[in-house]
């Protein structure tokens, strides 16, 4: 398939150069339009072309498929120690809203062992159905089996729509779970909406560094398939005791084989968790070196709060890479988030900007986090932070 410009019809009004995303389309010596090997194929100048001058040439005739059976709203309930994640909640909530306009059912999954108490809570907040797979070796994520089990449970029952959260977990097994149902998937979407008029799932996510919104859409396979950044969506709301339906399956009935054993667990030392934290101290390039996060350290100590960083301070070594906040890392929303030396790069503000309230500190008047900032200080980081810590310290 190749877009071609058919320069008898184009009468140079530039319009396609306008509206392409990547600057593939350009004007000849004569005005006319052309196209380069930058193109995407996204197809926007051939709709937006007033002429018809830009055709598709080779398009591929696409296969009618019977979607009909595929109905229903399902999300990947993940658990750990028996417990649900407040991820599956949010998935909750987000089914729910999409549920309005499609008016069909909300269903979660869980994997793991004693699920009627974690199904419960998921009917309490909405939920109308939930699949289980029960067994104890399921408490642990194993991914050959998480996918085996997902894919087989997809295939018998044919769900619409799957989502899942975009966490370690998520991002493991569900892609394996879309190749081998031969569908689509939209990776750490920040939104979700359902078309009214095709009743097609869309699907939103940032894209050319975060300075477009995507809306994608999955037409011809099913189920149409998602995962959801953390903290991107709002929680569905605890609304009063609820019965729903619970699907049990036997995971004995399952051809799953995991090819890796778990040999042994070794607990490592408790840390907050970025995405549960109501206060999160952040640092990024102006500490200069990755000692200075010591100060960053203290103050988040102080604070009851956790570390965070920016995406230059992981890849300068100086901090580990589970505390980068940003388009490439986690998405936060704490009550209180404080960026030290962070310039706001729109990757960064990708991740941190739904926070309730942000305060910045940084010697620049200019940097782009004051436009985002509830609370900006324009001073050096080592003379403000240290005054903080002693502040803090002597309060307590």
């Amino acid at each position: 398939m190749e877009i071609k410009v058919n320069k008898e019809k184009c009468t140079g009004c530039k319009i396609c150069v306008d509206v392409c995303p990547v600057g593939a389309i350009s004007t000849d010596d004569n005005g006319k339009a052309q196209i380069d090997q930058r193109c995407t194929f996204c197809t926007l100048c051939v709709k937006e072309c007033p002429e018809n001058a830009i055709e598709i040439i080779g398009e591929e005739k696409k296969k009618v498929v019977d979607l009909s059976g595929y109905k229903g709203i399902w999300f990947f309930a993940e658990q750990k120690h028996g417990k649900l994640s407040h991820v599956s909640y949010e998935l909750c909530g987000i089914s729910l809203k999409l549920a309005q306009t499609l008016k069909q059912e909300v269903c979660g999954v869980i994997f793991g062992s004693n699920c009627d108490q974690m199904a419960q809570e998921l009917f309490n907040r909405g939920a109308q159905k939930v699949y289980i797979v029960e067994d104890q070796s399921l408490d642990e994520f194993r991914q050959d089996i998480y996918v085996c089990l997902m894919t087989e449970l997809i295939k018998k029952y044919k769900p619409n729509i799957v989502l899942a959260s975009a966490t370690m977990v998520g991002r493991s097994f569900v892609p394996q779970v879309a190749a081998r149902l031969k569908t689509g998937l939209t990776a750490d979407c920040t939104d979700l909406a359902i078309d009214p008029e095709t009743k097609l799932l869309l699907q939103i996510r940032p894209t050319y560094g975060g300075n477009l919104m995507a809306k994608i859409i999955c037409e011809n396979h099913r189920p149409q398939m998602a995962t959801i950044r953390p903290k991107a969506v709002e929680e569905a709301r605890f609304i009063g005791d609820h019965d729903g339906v619970i699907v049990k399956e036997n995971f004995s009935s399952f051809n799953a084989v995991c090819r890796v054993d778990l040999v042994s667990k070794e607990a490592v030392e408790q840390t907050i968790d970025l995405q549960e934290a109501e206060i999160i101290v952040s640092g990024g390039r102006g500490l200069g070196e990755g000692k200075n996060f010591d100060m960053i350290r203290k103050l988040a100590q102080l604070l009851g709060g956790a570390v965070g960083a920016s995406r230059a301070a992981v890849d300068s070594g100086w901090i580990p890479y589970p505390h980068q906040v940003g388009q490439t890392g986690k998405t936060v929303k704490p009550k209180i988030y404080i960026a030290c030396g962070i310039s706001g790069a729109i990757q960064h503000l990708a991740g941190m900007s739904t926070s309730d309230y942000i305060i910045a500190i940084n010697k620049d008047p200019d940097a782009p986090i004051f436009k985002v900032a509830n609370l900006g200080i324009v001073g050096d980081i080592f003379e403000v932070i240290p005054k903080l810590i002693q502040k803090l310290e002597a309060k307590k």
